[in-house]
């Protein structure tokens, strides 16, 4: 089977959406309303879709997982600005029956791929503490380790940047 990756289409929005909280869901400690809600804002891929880039990465007509790129601007208004030369990924995840066969990485050169045709010259991201595969992977690839991002209640945020290598 081949796996592609491309961006979602709308009638794939929904199941996109579903993939994309369904891959988060092991992060969610009992109780966390937190996490609860941010399960909900990343299952809304049609929210996010006129504003950003959602790749897909599809095997046999099954979705397995997907990316958010922020190139223009920020789906979230309390985020800060993007640099002119920065593409942003968020929201990366893979299907927990689909993991361990690069997809992730996968969707991570699409969206530097669509970042380099855009003019940027780096890409950024964020993850938590919890996330330790997504840190491993990330190191791997060759991702730097930035400061932190401290929200007023003491939640991190991880932030890693990579260049964009020219075509």
């Amino acid at each position: 089977m081949t796996l592609e990756v491309r961006p979602a289409r709308p009638e794939e929005h929904e199941e996109t959406g579903r993939v994309t909280a369904l891959a988060y869901r092991e992060f969610v400690a009992p109780g966390d309303d937190g996490w609860e809600e941010y399960l909900h804002h990343i299952a809304d891929v049609e929210g996010r879709a006129g504003s950003a880039t959602v790749f897909v990465a599809v095997e046999d007509g099954r979705i397995l997982g997907s990316a958010t790129l922020e190139l223009d601007g920020r789906i979230d208004d309390d985020d800060p600005p993007l640099h002119p030369d920065e593409g942003h990924i968020r929201m990366l995840g893979v299907h927990p029956n689909a993991r361990g066969r690069g997809i992730a990485r996968a969707l991570v050169g699409a969206c530097f791929s669509a970042a380099r045709e855009a003019g940027r010259t780096y890409v950024t991201l964020h993850t938590t503490q919890r996330m330790k595969v997504a840190q491993a992977m990330y190191g791997s690839m060759g991702f730097a380790r930035l400061e932190d991002r401290v929200f007023p209640d003491g939640f991190v945020l991880f932030t890693y940047r990579k260049a964009i290598t020219p075509a």
